[in-house]
């Protein structure tokens, strides 16, 4: 979240603070090894000669804007990054690591995503496997785990070891037709077997095709129907009411029509009913109610379920940052996922505003 730099900047300022102040507390306290990644920070020390706490604690104080915290191994292992560290008696062994929230959910066969996008996934997680120095009982353990996650993600089972296999036999092998300064690559939206139709015509071209997918998070939750259309409020989905007065908004959902469901709102403000929120609003402010056409809006059309619930927690989200939400705003909580689409829009409409101020 942030500037674009921001990453850049807080690169710069931990390694200006290694230099300057972690190096000599590291080499005052005996330290063995010192490896970091961005904040992630593994020491090899010999407990007889180093106080692992008063380091801690002399971190803190180095640092006084960032909290350290430290995590000791456990049965003579340690996890660091994506990896388990296992101490034996002669020699170090390692084992892939991953957080008991994983989920390892990658994209379904049955999604309408580019093969080339599924099997990413598959190459990721079979490279990270040869790649990493796995004793063979880890790699057998990593090469089930690899077996039983393309199996929850519906591919079929009796394609997964052949998968594996291939990747594995490709692995290290550069292909000598792979000349990267002279490759050229276009961009197209995936929309099924046509698409990969039209990647054969480029096939002995040196032009490169990638693809794109339109069901991306961001417009599944502001994409909005012709609202011009008035077969519209025959459906249902996601709709915002604005406040012809004041100009706050309420966003709601509906599994039945639009229509029906702003019939409703009239009712309890005309028989002044507190059962809706905006109704509500409208009779504490003695405010008006406008016609159907000028006060309501169809964010998004929908079926009843999870989607519809997500999609209103957005829009919900989206007023709440604007500071025009009827809607409670207690039940409104931080969410990053929101925040990052919400700032997406923000860069694309500064990009149309100063493009057209460029063609004018």
């Amino acid at each position: 979240m942030g500037a674009p730099t921001s990453h850049i900047l807080s690169e710069i300022y931990l390694q200006y603070m290694e230099l300057s102040h972690l190096y000599t507390i590291l080499t005052g306290n005996k330290i063995l090894g010192y490896f970091c990644y961005v904040d992630d920070i593994l020491i090899m020390y010999n407990e007889e000669d180093t106080d692992i706490e008063r380091i801690l604690n002399q971190f803190n104080n180095a640092m006084p804007t960032m909290q350290f915290s430290i995590e000791k191994e456990t049965n003579n292992s340690i996890s660091f990054l994506d990896i388990t560290i296992h101490k034996n008696h002669d020699k170090l062994s390692f084992s892939v690591y991953r957080k008991p929230t994983t989920t390892d959910t990658i994209i379904p066969k049955d999604s309408c995503h580019p093969i080339e996008h599924k099997q990413a996934a598959i190459r990721y997680l079979v490279n990270r496997m040869n790649n990493y120095h796995l004793d063979n009982a880890a790699k057998e353990q990593e090469h089930g785990t690899i077996r039983q996650i393309l199996g929850n993600n519906k591919y079929n089972p009796s394609q997964i070891d052949d998968k594996i296999d291939k990747q594995t036999e490709r692995h290290g092998t550069p292909d000598p037709k792979d000349n990267k300064d002279s490759r050229r690559w276009a961009k197209l939206t995936y929309v099924g077997n046509e698409t990969k139709f039209i990647t054969k015509m480029f096939k002995n071209l040196p032009t490169k095709i990638t693809f794109t997918t339109s069901n991306s998070i961001g417009r599944l939750l502001s994409t909005k129907p012709n609202h011009n259309s008035n077969s519209a409020l025959d459906n249902s989905g996601i709709y915002r009411l604005t406040c012809p007065d004041c100009q706050m908004k309420y966003v709601g959902q509906t599994g039945r029509s639009f229509q029906t469901r702003f019939q409703e709102h009239y009712r309890d403000f005309r028989h002044n009913n507190a059962k809706s929120k905006f109704a509500t609003h409208l009779l504490e402010n003695q405010h008006s109610i406008g016609k159907i056409n000028n006060i309501m809006e169809i964010l998004h059309i929908t079926k009843k379920g999870r989607a519809m619930d997500t999609i209103e927690r957005y829009h919900i989200y989206k007023e709440t940052k604007n500071g025009s939400q009827i809607n409670d705003k207690n039940t409104v909580k931080p969410n990053r996922i929101c925040e990052t689409i919400i700032q997406g829009e923000a860069n694309r409409m500064r990009l149309r505003n100063r493009s057209n101020t460029g063609q004018t």
